[in-house]
């Protein structure tokens, strides 16, 4: 009879990293978890047994962690609370951490699998949408490797953002079905699931000691279950967890109506719970669609804190010090609400007085604002919000009491302050104001920039910034050099490290600026550009396969590809490249670089300037990519479906960058990080993240152009006509009449119309005016490359000085001026 886990033969069976082990450790699961022989074991059977051997060497840290929480009763940790985990792939991120990549190819070698075609065949996560969510990523996989003990809260949904198709040009959503064959990473934790309640009313009532208290009493409960999926450090020495919620119906199956023969009805709880975490992002223009927006966000919310409360107990911890246990990060507004529900649960559930539990609530929570666009900047209508959250509306309305009280008292007379500081927002329809709820109930709110951070105090939130300025500060976004360079750029990596250690994948802020004494190294830079070409060589063939497009790899490689978005500004990218087709077409025997433009990303299902933006891209490239006076000289192609998995391949490829949004706007990107330490130069404007990138990589890496933030708000404040750079600069001119003519739509006017209209008439992203400055800028990047020394030494110095832009550094800033918590692994 086999000895039990404590067994430490049997403990080397779960952990032993040989090929010999990992060969037996696959084979075991193979047979005992899919049921099947290497005979008769499909593709997805092989992945289940990789992924489980993996997950086994990747749970000692796990379970030595969970012990290590449950002894330190001085711990601090972190909950990282997020509507988005875009976490990724799994199995080469996790194999990479545990440093087993050659034993295990090994030992699948000899079963006759490889690893890297069982790593390509593994379904992306539908966990995130873009920046926030791999930002949110990118934050746990540096926690873990950093040694910051921490929990990330989310929600399991059913279905990602979508799948996008695109047909004839048009962007067409299908349902991202991402579970559909399971996921081994995760463990359902079935025993920590708690009811979540919502609308109904709220009644007061005396309790045992006299003291007025309110109830809740919720229309609705529903079961909020967790999934655990691990998250190793590099090294496999520490490991975090990240806790996603599922929706289930407390009652799932009514059996007297099924008894009855009313069988809809039967399941019909189950369907309606289950709804709350079906879909990332429902579509909140329908009223329906923003009551599930806001339940879900309170779904997690309240299932996090609960959860926290849990532990906080079980350690036998006084609520009092809840702060001194938890620091809770609000990625962003959607999980604002969390400030009124943490006050709940200890006002009306545990009977703490209100200015103790203010105490409380306000030392444990910190917020990071993603966005310098208004209308991205929570609001939910009073009467929505009142009528799915009672109670919290209530404690709202009074948080705000109290909060306009010290704002009159140290402003008497200013009532036009007090109106804009509100929680409230009283023009009709009245609304609750997430991000002020976050920057009241935070001790600490935080930009994702240096220029967004400038920007939130002088402008977005420039009352709060006077009103209390130690509250705010800066934390530069970063991207984990793990997974986007070690891991989905192995040759380049493999040259580094053959230069300058391996010691730089988990220091890159440390180590990688060594890379920049072999910047003028002819043989160096003759790698480099080899391992390069290599790189396009694996997009162009990809792009051959899926979209029928011949790309040269010999091209200069010109990619934007991100959340598609008016500010982003993908219409001033696909203006620009008809600009440079109607150059070739003027004189087609005129020597022109080749160049390939990619594109990719999505649009919101219900924008529609965005996925007409989409169309026409897809028009110019069919009008470019068949012209035979072209010669492949100019290649157009749209790359759909941008996810993690197709970024590991796109980054490694580029050669510039496109960050090209308009000043002011952007609040950081992260995009631009994971394209520069792979070696692309960017072509941008002075905005988001671009500003301290430039200031790092220097003046001259960098290709600029375009208004600074100062000068677009100098330029519509003296009254912006687009019309204006339309009728003087004939190439931008030219590039309108067009799209307007129907070059690019069979002689339809109509299709594009509204762009070109609103390109002409308002123009708000100025897209026109930032038009002739973007063309010179293009001149100076194509000259730029055909010096293939100077723009190889251009690449190498801009991996070389981006050591700040590491994830790794963001969570240390976060720990120092935030957090007030010591990384144990560095």
């Amino acid at each position: 009879m086999p000895k039990g886990p404590g067994n430490k033969s049997c403990h080397n069976v779960r952990t032993d990293c040989t090929a010999p082990g990992l060969r037996q450790a696959v084979l075991d699961n193979l047979y005992y978890v899919s049921g099947n022989t290497p005979v008769t074991a499909s593709a997805q059977d092989w992945y289940d047994a990789v992924a489980y051997c993996v997950r086994d060497r990747m749970l000692k840290a796990w379970n030595e962690g969970i012990e290590r929480i449950t002894k330190a009763l001085d711990l601090r940790a972190v909950a990282y609370l997020s509507a988005e985990f875009l976490i990724g792939p799994q199995l080469g991120s996790n194999v990479l951490a545990l440093g087993i990549a050659e034993p295990l190819r090994e030992a699948l070698a000899t079963l006759g699998q490889d690893l890297d075609a069982i790593v390509d065949g593994e379904h992306e996560p539908g966990l995130g949408n873009g920046g926030l969510g791999r930002l949110a990523a990118c934050y746990m996989d540096s926690m873990a490797t950093l040694g910051v003990p921490a929990i990330g809260y989310g929600i399991h949904y059913e279905f990602g953002m979508f799948t996008q198709t695109i047909r004839d040009g048009w962007q067409v959503e299908m349902a991202d079905k991402w579970l559909r064959q399971g996921f081994p990473w995760e463990i359902v934790q079935h025993e920590f699931a708690v009811e979540v309640g919502l609308g109904g009313s709220t009644e007061t009532f005396l309790d045992a000691g006299g003291r007025l208290r309110v109830r809740w009493n919720p229309e609705k409960r529903i079961l909020a279950v967790p999934h655990d999926i691990p998250v190793i450090g590099y090294g496999g020495t520490f490991c975090n967890v990240l806790r996603l919620w599922s929706a289930e119906a407390v009652d799932a199956f009514d059996f007297g109506s099924f008894s009855s023969g009313d069988y809809g009805k039967a399941v019909e709880e189950k369907i309606l719970s289950e709804t709350i975490s079906k879909v990332l992002y429902p579509n909140d223009e329908p009223y329906q669609g923003k009551v599930l927006r806001l339940g879900q966000q309170y779904f997690f919310v309240s299932a996090s804190l609960r959860d926290m409360l849990r532990v906080q107990q079980m350690l036998g911890k006084p609520l009092d010090t809840f702060h001194t246990t938890f620091a809770i990060q609000l990625n962003d507004t959607h999980p604002a609400v969390a400030v009124a529900e943490l006050m709940r649960l200890l006002v009306d559930g545990h009977g703490m007085e209100w200015e103790r539990a203010w105490a409380v609530t306000t030392k444990c929570f910190s917020y990071t604002n993603h966005t310098l666009l208004p209308e991205a900047l929570e609001k939910w209508p009073v009467e929505l919000f009142g009528g799915l959250l009672p109670r919290h509306l209530e404690i709202i309305y009074e948080i705000n009491r109290r909060f306009l009280e010290e704002v009159r008292a140290a402003y008497p007379g200013d009532e036009g302050l007090a109106a804009r500081l509100s929680l409230i927002d009283e023009a009709s329809p009245r609304s609750v104001r997430m991000a002020h709820l976050a920057v009241v109930g935070s001790h600490a709110v935080n930009g994702v920039a240096a220029l967004h951070t400038e920007l939130l105090k002088t402008h977005v939130m420039q009352d709060f910034a006077a009103l209390t300025p130690q509250k705010f500060c800066n934390v530069t976004n970063g991207v984990t050099p793990r997974r986007f360079l070690a891991l989905c750029n192995p040759r380049l990596a493999a040259c580094i490290t053959s230069r300058i250690g391996p010691a730089w994948i988990n220091r890159f802020e440390e180590e990688i600026g060594k890379l920049e004494a072999f910047a003028d190294d002819p043989g160096f830079q003759a790698q480099w550009r080899g391992i390069k070409r290599e790189n396009k060589a694996a997009l162009s063939a990809l792009a051959e396969k899926h979209l029928g497009v011949a790309l040269n790899p010999d091209a200069v490689f010109d990619v934007q590809v991100k959340r598609v978005h008016e500010y982003k500004r993908q219409h001033l990218n696909i203006l620009r490249v008809i600009a440079l087709y109607s150059a070739i077409k003027r004189d087609p025997g005129a020597e022109f670089s080749p160049l390939a433009v990619l594109f990719g990303g999505k649009a919101a299902p219900g924008y529609f300037m965005a996925k007409r933006v989409i169309k026409l891209i897809h028009n110019v490239a069919q009008v470019i990519n068949g012209d035979p006076d072209v010669g492949g000289r100019l290649t157009v192609a749209y790359i759909p479906n941008f996810n993690v998995r197709v970024g590991q391949v796109v980054y490694p490829a580029a050669d510039i960058s496109q960050q090209i949004s308009l000043a002011g706007k952007e609040a950081s990107g992260t995009g631009n990080m994971k394209f520069g330490i792979n070696g692309a130069v960017t072509m941008g404007t002075l905005d988001g993240a671009n500003v301290e990138m430039r200031q790092c990589v220097g003046e001259e890496n960098f290709f600029l152009f375009g208004l600074t933030a100062p000068e677009v708000v100098e330029v519509k404040r003296n009254g912006y006509d687009p019309r204006a750079y339309a009728a003087t600069d004939p190439v931008l001119g030219q590039a309108l009449d067009m799209i307007a003519s129907g070059a690019f739509s069979a002689g339809d006017r109509e299709i594009f119309r509204p762009i070109v209209d609103n390109l002409l008439y308002q123009d708000e992203y100025m897209v026109l005016a930032d038009f002739a400055s973007y063309m010179h800028c293009q001149a100076l990047v194509m000259e730029a490359c055909r010096d293939t020394a100077r723009f190889t030494r251009m690449s190498i110095l801009n991996v070389a000085r981006l050591g700040k832009f590491s994830s790794d550094r963001s969570i240390r800033d976060y720990c120092r001026d935030i957090w007030n918590i010591t990384p144990e692994l560095g």
